[in-house]
């Protein structure tokens, strides 16, 4: 059974950071993306940045661009989501998700078939 587990939430201020990790297991993990997603309150899904299997290719929505950065450790099946200058719009539920091998059209959330519990991110002053 794939699961995905998602941590490191928390209340930051605005400028503040935050490190998100999804720790997998149930599957080859080097074979597989993963996406993170965000949803804020009254606000529709939002794809955040998605990472390939290789790690060769990371993808960024616009309004996280130079603030976030994704990475990946294969040897703990673990995903990372490094939340620098973070903003209030940028609170929200986070979730990281899980396909074979790429990226492509990241932000299509359908394109997962498995997902993790969120974890909460709040920035305010």
């Amino acid at each position: 059974e794939v699961q995905l587990q998602a941590s490191g939430g928390g209340s930051v201020q605005p400028g503040g950071s935050l490190r998100l990790s999804c720790a997998a297991s149930g599957l080859i993990f080097d074979d597989y993306a993963i996406g993170w997603f965000r949803r804020a309150p009254g606000k529709e899904r939002e794809g955040v940045s998605c990472i390939s299997s290789s790690a060769g290719y990371s993808y960024y929505a616009d309004s996280v661009k130079g603030r976030f950065t994704v990475s990946r450790d294969n040897a703990k099946n673990t995903v990372y989501l490094q939340m620098n200058s973070l903003e209030p719009e940028d609170t929200a539920v986070y979730y990281c998700a899980t396909r074979l091998l790429s990226c492509i059209d990241y932000s299509d959330y359908w394109r997962y078939p498995y997902w993790g519990q969120g974890t909460q991110v709040t920035v305010s002053s």
